[in-house]
């Protein structure tokens, strides 16, 4: 049994505020020993490994537990990896010459397919998204499909809606839609929101070629170089769940992966399926709920408000199901036991949320019911009385903090400075005691936590603009969204989370404290070792032309 000793650097155990230790002992894949740096002597002498334990001097860098993303979605991370990147495109021009580049790189052929991600209309010159005819610059024959940075919509050519059956008389489907032009009706290429996006994914599927193994290593090596050793895929298919269930089954997780199914028809078949996974880890993987979407995005003004947005008359956004499908999904849950995430961004998507699990949970017959944690996924616009509601539900808020800084200015200017100051409302939320969690949402925002805690505890926009600066939360409570809550929003305090004997050995080793330095120069703190289970999974430094940075 490996054991490996660290001390000779800040040691902060996440049990308590200013709580640190001198010494971690870990021995095999948990913490033997916490405590001070005699005591870690004494205890590998008890168990005989004075001599064979090795030493691990932090030089004065920093330990902590690793970090657990409360919300994602890995297999994004990895099937991305194979699109064309349009996170840097400023203009039209910039996206057909970067598809154009991709289309002669990868030898696209009329059978094949060109997908691109990232693009942000917010961003580009035009302030707008392209349409069927700028993609169709590209080819008019290869389909094309490139999708927003939000994930929430996307533009498609003329190719591409010929292949998903889009045309003038394909209805806009229930909490979605398809542009159009204004003079005809004939579809543009814009696609709106998951239930319309859900049409062009399926037809394109037979034509995206991915080697899924190797795109699954990359997309975990994404996550442990930024110090994640638990991820999230929250909002799996079948097709997703069957193969991370084999990924686990054949020791190719490296990371903790837990699913959370789109909750569907076939969604209690697809449980009984994996019934071994199915709250419980088998080969690092399980299931850990399912998840329903009530709402869009917030930057691309589809996410469903109270109160309209900034110059858009009446158009306050739309909910992406009805009340009672929204009762029926969260009575499904509660009744079988299994936690519920919810996409709101809106607050009017927050009020539909609370209000169908609070009917749901009053009827429901489940003895068990007040230990299921819902998670609201988010929580972009949700207001005081809904952190209120909240806390007597016992629901998570998993916020996504990082938009202060990606979209603040936006926020500001579709929101207005009342809203959109509040968005994220972190420090209303740690003020009612709530199990805070912060998450990036990748694809939408890359999953760097450091640069999460950063936002949170400064607040400032792309500009350099203050927002909602009250709304700041201290670095230990931004640290504890991001380890110790995150564990308990998976049902796993008992074992991640803090440093302390008998939990599992996920730990991070920083370059500095982020607990010490000024809070604006949190960004700048590096990770230089993650550890899985006591196993070095991602190391900083890697020898030139070979990648030595990751230990199978």
């Amino acid at each position: 049994m490996e054991t490996a000793m660290y001390y000779g650097g800040p040691i902060i155990t996440m049990r308590r505020e200013g709580e640190t230790v001198e010494a971690v002992v870990t021995r095999g894949g948990t913490i033997g020993y916490a405590g001070t740096l005699e005591g870690a002597k004494d205890y590998c002498r008890r168990e005989g490994c004075e001599q064979t334990a090795k030493k691990v001097d932090l030089k004065g860098h920093t330990l902590m537990p690793s970090f657990i993303d409360p919300h994602g979605h890995i297999t994004m991370v990895a099937q991305y990896a194979a699109f064309a990147d349009l996170t840097a495109c400023t203009d039209f021009a910039q996206i057909v010459d970067t598809l154009k580049k991709y289309l002669k790189e990868k030898s696209v052929g009329k059978d094949g397919i060109i997908m691109g991600f990232g693009y942000d209309h917010n961003f580009l010159k035009e302030q707008r998204h392209p349409d069927k005819r700028v993609l169709d610059e590209v080819s008019e024959e290869i389909p094309i499909f490139i999708l927003h940075t939000s994930s929430h919509m996307g533009a498609a050519n003329s190719a591409m809606l010929r292949e998903a059956d889009v045309d003038e008389n394909t209805p806009d489907p229930q909490g979605g839609r398809f542009g159009r032009y204004q003079d005809s009706g004939e579809p543009d290429g814009y696609v709106e929101e998951v239930s319309a996006l859900r049409q062009i994914f399926a037809a394109a599927a037979s034509r995206i070629k991915m080697d899924w193994e190797e795109q699954l290593a990359a997309a975990q090596k994404v996550y442990l170089e930024n110090g994640i050793t638990t991820c999230q895929d929250g909002a799996s298919g079948p097709g997703e769940v069957a193969l991370f269930a084999k990924a686990a089954q054949e020791g190719k997780l490296m990371l903790d992966v837990v699913s959370y199914p789109v909750l569907e028809k076939d969604t209690e078949a697809l449980l009984k399926q994996y019934e071994t996974c199915d709250g419980r880890y088998q080969g690092r993987f399980k299931i850990g709920g399912v998840k329903i979407v009530l709402d869009g995005s917030p930057q691309g003004k589809t996410a469903w408000l109270s109160a309209p947005y900034e110059g858009e008359g009446t158009y306050c956004g739309y909910p992406a199901k009805a009340d009672e499908e929204v009762y029926l999904d969260a009575r499904w849950a509660i009744d079988r036991g299994k936690q519920l995430l919810a996409h709101c961004n809106g607050d009017a998507a927050s009020e539909q949320f609370l209000d169908a699990y609070a009917k749901a949970f009053a009827d429901s017959g489940n003895q068990k019911k007040e230990e299921l944690r819902p998670v609201m996924i988010h929580c972009q616009t949700v207001r005081d009385d809904q952190l209120d509601r909240m806390v007597d539900l016992s629901m998570i808020p998993c916020m996504f903090v990082a938009h202060t800084y990606y979209w603040g200015d936006i926020h500001l200017k579709n929101l207005g400075r009342e809203r959109g100051s509040r968005i994220s409302p972190a420090r209303s939320a740690f003020d009612r005691g709530l199990k805070v969690n912060f998450h990036q949402d990748p694809l939408v925002v890359w999953p760097k936590m450091l640069h999460t805690v950063w936002c949170a505890v400064n607040r400032v926009t792309r500009s350099g603009a203050p927002i909602g600066p009250e709304q700041r939360g201290s670095v230990y409570e931004a640290l504890q969204a991001v380890t110790k809550n995150g564990a308990y929003a998976y049902y796993e305090e008992d074992q991640k989370g803090t440093l302390e004997a008998g939990k599992l050995a996920d730990m991070v080793i920083l370059s500095d404290n982020p607990l010490a330095v000024k809070k604006e120069e949190i960004l700048n703190i590096r990770v230089l070792e993650t550890i899985k289970e006591g196993v070095v999974r991602y190391h900083e430094h890697c020898e030139s032309g070979t990648d030595k940075r990751f230990r199978e």
